[in-house]
């Protein structure tokens, strides 16, 4: 008898041992379901809200786009008034608060300006680029993109060559509209008017300069402003080191509270590239705002 009830006992314990080993196992299925599904409603939860950011980022980004092609398709510039002339003629004159504009030549090139580009991006800036018809014809991705991130797209003709732009005055407005005409094929734009031209080599002075002086004259008449600059950093003068680019930089910019500082974004040019940060931070440093042509033809400036 006592055998036969210490044999019950130990099939009780025993039922209880697997009774509570399955209620282990089942809870453990449980909060591993509950923990799989709580994680899964996580990432989904992650994976929307990143959806969500996206599309207002996408719609902001949009949006901006669109609010700046508005502004531009309002002075979708036939040509520049007086008053916008007379804006131009003072760039160069004293201004409060200081202001400085970032041109650069030569370009696009895929080898400096999507650098550049990046760096202006992340610093907020807007500048202007001076560009080469030739190399908007085998760059067109770069002119629309720096149209679309609000630079002011200008006009520096198309071959860069002095014997053929300088040939006549006609040369040089041939050049002008070529470039033209490339760079409205290049953002899509065919109503967009550059109308900032920057003579090669600059509009005063040398063996061309008589035909400039008339060249000039003419380009005003077609409501057309020439630009050329009261501060460079000698990155067409064969300096080397990014510590002879900022000399010349703080050499030319002196006192002046209004500045159009000229740099190139040509395919060799990366040393401009890597000496923007300290220009850049420099201007902001002093107190200067940066400012791009569509300050002076769109509002005061």
């Amino acid at each position: 008898m006592d055998y036969l009830i210490k044999i019950e006992n130990r099939k009780r314990k025993l039922n209880k041992k697997r009774i509570t080993i399955l209620i282990v196992v089942i809870l453990i299925i449980f909060f591993l379901i509950l923990y799989f599904v709580i994680r899964n409603n996580f990432k989904k939860e992650i994976a929307t809200e990143k959806n969500n950011e996206t599309q207002i980022s996408n719609i902001l980004e949009e949006n901006i786009i669109e609010e700046q092609n508005e502004v531009i398709k309002k002075y979708n510039f036939e040509m520049l008034n007086v008053e916008e002339f007379e804006r131009f003629d003072n760039i160069y004159k004293t201004s409060d608060p200081k202001r400085i504009f970032l041109t650069f030549d030569d370009g696009p090139t895929m080898q400096v300006t999507p650098y550049i580009l990046d760096l202006l991006k992340n610093e907020d800036i807007k500048a202007t680029f001076f560009v080469l018809g030739n190399r908007v014809d085998a760059n067109p991705e770069l002119v629309k993109r720096e149209y679309e991130e609000g630079h002011f797209i200008a006009n520096h003709g198309y071959s860069h060559k002095y014997s053929a732009i300088y040939a006549s005055t006609d040369a040089v407005i041939d050049e002008y509209s070529k470039t033209n005409q490339s760079i409205r094929d290049a953002i899509g734009n065919q109503e967009y008017n550059s109308l900032a031209f920057r003579f090669p080599g600059g509009s005063v002075g040398g063996y061309y300069d008589s035909l400039k002086k008339a060249t000039k004259q003419i380009l005003r008449e077609k409501g057309i402003v020439s630009i050329d600059w009261n501060a460079l950093i000698g990155d067409s003068e064969g300096l080397k080191t990014k510590e002879k680019l900022l000399s010349r930089f703080y050499e030319t910019m002196k006192n002046q509270s209004s500045v159009v500082l000229l740099m190139h974004d040509a395919a060799d040019k990366i040393l401009t590239y890597e000496t923007l940060p300290e220009i850049i931070s420099y201007c902001r440093e002093n107190g200067y705002e940066f400012k791009s042509l569509y300050d002076v033809i769109l509002r005061e400036s």
